[in-house]
């Protein structure tokens, strides 16, 4: 198993999915692995052309896999691709991308991921950058009900 393929295998078996898309070869070999070892999970495998027509994702998925599909769409179908995952409720997002596509980290921090490891496989420089709904927007103290208004106002006086 190569360096790449690792990191992935390791975030698979962090998350446990019961659910996964896939995109490219990597990706969906990984996921085949996974559904060898876990009969229950479900694989969706699509092609990253898929997302000019809408991803049809038959339910949330616990874990997409995105391998060697943003170095074949040009930047807006990439953030198409990503935003659909994201908008469909996936609750964790891994991509892999070559260094060499013009993805930078400043796309992929603008689109709520982070970069999670600097990978090479053979000659080819990768990055992985992970999205994960539960770690993406973190607790703020004034971010609650309680700094939202006056409460000790209510039903006091009238706007």
């Amino acid at each position: 198993m190569t360096e790449t393929e690792q990191a992935l295998a390791n975030l698979i078996d962090r998350c446990e999915p019961q659910t996964i898309a896939a995109f490219g070869e990597t990706g969906q070999g990984l996921a085949e692995r996974w559904k060898a070892q876990h009969s229950d999970c479900q694989i969706t495998c699509l092609a990253p052309e898929d997302t000019t027509e809408g991803l049809n994702l038959p339910q949330t998925q616990d874990l997409a896999l995105v391998t060697e599909a943003l170095e074949q769409l040009d930047r807006p179908q990439g953030q198409t691709l990503i935003g659909q995952l994201r908008n469909y409720g996936t609750r964790q997002i891994a991509v892999l991308v070559d260094n060499q596509s013009g993805w930078t980290l400043s796309d992929f921090i603008g689109l709520g991921f982070k970069r999670q490891a600097r990978l090479e496989d053979g000659d080819r420089k990768l990055t992985l950058y992970t999205y994960n709904i539960d770690s993406y927007n973190h607790k703020r103290t004034w971010n609650n009900p309680k700094y939202w208004a006056n409460p000790e106002m209510w039903d006091k006086a009238r706007w």
